[in-house]
């Protein structure tokens, strides 16, 4: 997601700097997200000149202080909410006039702004995977969130090519929580043996007009951040819908987590989903 965010901003015009605190991947940083602007030049979806502007607008950091002079830092590291309080509490003495956005899909915006002296600068800006081709872009405020700060979100999410919807800080937003309950009760589909994971996608692509099936997406999300959800919002919400079923437990514990392992509900070959 991080990276995809990069792209986007870049791509847009932004002056652009990343932050990768694994070195190895890292170092395969530029070459993947310049990767993505090649196939999306040879997919007539931009063009060579705007990629090639966009290169030189692109900074992959050594070091996270190098990136002192960021009007807005998007911080996207995994769910884990002690790991995403301390990037905040970080960002806050670096960053000390910036907005602080997460990309989070379901962990609590108070809870992050917690780590830093100033609330009133963090919101949610929660994009959507692949985020080149997802026009949806949710932001996320809290009582404290200025209207300073929505109103520099709704503009930077405007000049990236996105569309905006605004929602208040509650477990699970309104997309991570409208889709997962859709994904885990197709999943329970799939355990009960009511049909195929390809079956259950096409019901809802041809019937209900849905982009793509609730298990595909779930693949391309990641079934361990789909848990991760889901654990967090049976939490906190303390409702039994939100309880991952056995069948996602099993497979993310077997590291069959999606697209990124190479299988989930699907087999994934080329970047292309293969129904098993």
């Amino acid at each position: 997601m991080g990276r995809g965010i990069a792209g986007v901003c870049a791509l847009s015009g932004f002056e652009t700097a990343v932050f990768e605190a694994d070195a190895p991947a890292r170092g395969k940083l530029r070459g993947a997200i310049e990767g993505s602007w090649h196939k999306a030049v040879e997919r007539g979806k931009a063009a060579g000149e705007d990629v090639n502007e966009a290169k030189g607008r692109l900074r992959i950091l050594e070091n996270l202080e190098d990136g002192k002079d960021a009007f807005l830092a998007i911080e996207a590291i995994p769910e884990l909410l002690e790991a995403k309080k301390e990037t905040f509490w970080v960002l806050d003495r670096l960053l000390p006039e910036a907005v602080l956005a997460s990309n989070t899909s379901s962990l609590s915006i108070a809870a992050l702004a917690s780590a830093t002296g100033r609330p009133d600068r963090v919101i949610g800006i929660h994009f959507f995977n692949p985020v080149a081709a997802m026009p949806l872009v949710e932001i996320v405020s809290f009582e404290a969130t200025s209207a300073r700060t929505r109103e520099t979100a709704a503009r930077f999410v405007a000049a990236i090519g996105k569309q905006a919807v605004h929602v208040t800080d509650s477990p699970g937003f309104a997309t991570s929580r409208l889709g997962l309950a859709l994904g885990l009760e197709a999943m329970r589909m799939v355990e009960e043996g009511v049909a195929s994971a390809g079956d259950i996608d096409r019901a809802m692509e041809l019937g209900y007009g849905h982009r793509m099936g609730p298990l595909k997406t779930t693949d391309l999300v990641g079934l361990d951040v789909r848990l991760a959800i889901a654990e967090a919002l049976s939490s906190s919400l303390n409702k039994e819908r939100f309880r991952p079923p056995e069948i996602l437990r099993r497979m993310v514990a077997e590291g069959k987590t999606g697209k990124k392992s190479g299988e989930g509900f699907y087999r994934w070959e080329r970047d292309k989903p293969v129904e098993k």
